[in-house]
């Protein structure tokens, strides 16, 4: 086991999934907690001074509507109306709480003042009271004394056209500011201890949710190139679960495709060692009867050149899951048939019928189409005699063309049926030597690149009727889609939709 120093120890760790989402969720949740409390804060500070102010305002409307409404009597001096102003009013004044108090100031010294006013601000703030006795204006305003903030409103009264005294309504905020400051200092640690029980919450949540992740991670790297069999079971329906089934959905092409090339090469092999080991035979025993050497020669020939043709099916079978294999153009379905019908006609003693002939434009590759349908053709002369019918014909039915090959040969039989699209099956009426087993899977492939399919009907004693599928309105993005979903089937779950069509295209050969 090799050894990690400590601190890169500490970067992986920072570095996985898990600690950094508990880590990015730790500070979103602070920068929120203390924002919360910070702006919390604030508003509560500002409507504390909203209702200081708004205190002090009452009070001094109900002091302005006391002057408007007082009489003084004819030989009152000044100095008494304004004393006995102050008398009325601090006689009837009612402080909301132990922070409201009033000051009156008469001729710039303190006359009076109500019970709850706090005397140290006659000598430590004697120079506020001295400035608030020499107004001649109304003041409004907040001042930091050593009673605390203090929020005021000085009203002077102005008789004879000068000012003979002043009131001033005082509120002092200090004891709320107190409270809140200490319901925010309470605060804090039950957000810490909620922070921390939300951080246990949200690592314990990362790790069930992240769970499947591993699983997947683990699973991939457990996966080697000869066992593919490893599965991620799929939980809920989120975004993990369409991950984890898009995974599973990926292992099984995977796996189809593995498979499928597994078993291809070993199927290659074997064709292919066949005729290596009878030209080598050939050649062996050619120095021992050298007067058949030209009968020699033409064997070995015989069998390179069916080499040739079967490396030649391998490759076009091999090129038909690439994109540029066919080069589409607009045919139209009438003429197409014809040609066909008319190149078929001459390769065998048989009785040749056209049946019908479809009318529209359809897209495909002429050259692709036209080897399909002679290979079926082939098929159908290899499983037909001297005299036995072919019938070629196409329609058109569901937005789809149809083009087939039909024959009252001896059938296919059941059990070759679902297999019979298989590379190297042939059926037991057929030889090794006559048919390699490729041309029912080049078929099958080239009708899979335009979009289609292939259906097959057959009865052991009556015939068999292949028939190439291929969709009218087909695109490059539709054509690629249907062979990505082609891939993904297995080989059984084809053949098998190809048997339960066959019956309903069977009527194509009466």
């Amino acid at each position: 086991m090799s050894y990690m120093p400590p601190l890169r120890q500490w970067r992986q760790w920072f570095n996985s999934t898990r600690p950094r989402i508990l880590i990015w969720y730790f500070l979103l949740t602070t920068f929120s907690g203390v924002a919360s409390i910070l702006v919390t804060h604030h508003i509560l500070y500002e409507r504390i001074r909203d209702h200081s102010q708004e205190y002090v305002s009452r009070q001094t409307d109900e002091f302005q509507q006391l002057v408007r409404e007082y009489r003084p009597s004819s030989n009152a001096s000044a100095g008494q109306q304004v004393a006995t102003i102050f008398d009325v009013f601090l006689s009837q004044y009612e402080p909301i709480d132990a922070d409201d108090y009033a000051i009156a100031l008469l001729q710039g010294e303190v006359y009076q003042y109500t019970d709850l006013f706090p005397t140290e601000l006659l000598t430590q703030d004697a120079a506020l009271i001295q400035q608030w006795g020499q107004l001649v204006n109304a003041e409004q305003g907040s001042v930091n004394t050593s009673a605390g903030e203090l929020f005021y409103i000085a009203e002077p009264i102005i008789i004879d056209g000068q000012a003979q005294g002043v009131l001033v309504i005082v509120h002092c905020a200090d004891s709320i500011y107190q409270l809140v400051d200490g319901a925010v200092l309470l605060i804090i640690p039950v957000m810490l201890g909620v922070m921390g029980i939300a951080a246990v919450i949200a690592w314990t949540t990362a790790g069930q949710v992240l769970s499947p992740l591993r699983t997947l991670t683990e699973t991939a790297q457990s996966i080697t190139e000869s066992d593919m069999t490893q599965r991620i079971a799929v939980e809920g329906t989120d975004e993990i679960a369409k991950l984890t089934t898009t995974f599973n959905a990926m292992l099984d092409r995977l796996q189809v495709a593995f498979e499928s090339q597994q078993e291809f090469l070993k199927d290659a092999g074997h064709e292919l060692r066949t005729p290596i080991t009878v030209i080598r035979g050939y050649l062996e025993t050619l120095k021992y009867r050298p007067e058949r050497q030209e009968q020699t020669i033409a064997l070995a020939i015989d069998e390179l050149d069916r080499m040739n043709r079967l490396v030649n099916d391998l490759l076009l079978l091999a090129k038909a899951e690439r994109p540029d294999f066919l080069t589409l153009k607009l045919e139209e379905l009438d003429w197409l048939t014809e040609e066909l019908y008319l190149k078929v006609r001459s390769l065998a003693n048989r009785q040749w019928k056209l049946e019908s002939k479809g009318l529209s434009p359809i897209r495909v590759d002429r050259q692709r189409i036209t080897q399909a349908v002679m290979n079926l053709v082939q098929n159908a002369i290899r499983h037909t005699q001297v005299g036995d019918a072919i019938a070629l014909g196409s329609s058109i039915r569901e937005n789809h063309a149809h083009i087939w090959v039909s024959d009252t040969g001896e059938g296919i039989a059941l059990e070759d049926q679902v297999r019979i699209f298989e590379r190297f099956v042939t059926t037991a009426q057929e030889t090794q030597g006559e048919n390699h087993g490729l041309g029912l899977s080049i078929v099958e492939a080239i009708a899979h690149a335009h979009g289609g399919r292939v259906e097959l009907s057959s009865h052991p004693g009556h015939g068999a009727t292949f028939t190439i599928v291929i969709p009218l309105d087909a695109t490059p993005a539709t054509i690629h889609e249907s062979n990505s979903h082609h891939r993904r089937q297995s080989p059984h779950h084809r053949l098998s939709g190809i048997r339960a069509t066959g019956t309903r295209l069977h009527d194509h050969r009466r």
